[in-house]
């Protein structure tokens, strides 16, 4: 048997769990009728969570991020890097 070591990237799991996040919270607010963008950017730039439904527990999952990390990610993630 090979040994080999494992390498494990905390970056790329943080992402995707703002990403599995963040697209749960999208749909929640879609299927309630609200402009899902104007809702998430409401909650990005105030931090209340009001801005998000309760709706699928898209509120709970929300408050899980950190706004640091959340916007890093966004950011990263428009610019491609």
């Amino acid at each position: 048997m090979e040994e080999f070591t494992r390498k494990f990237n905390v970056a790329q799991e943080k992402d995707a769990e703002i990403r599995h996040i963040l697209t749960t919270v999208y749909a929640a607010l879609e299927d309630k009728g609200y402009n899902p963008i104007n809702q998430i950017v409401g909650y990005i730039l105030s931090e209340d969570p009001t801005y998000i439904t309760n709706h699928n527990n898209a509120r709970t999952l929300i408050r899980k991020l950190d706004r640091d990390e959340l916007l890093q990610t966004l950011v990263r993630s428009y610019l491609g890097k």
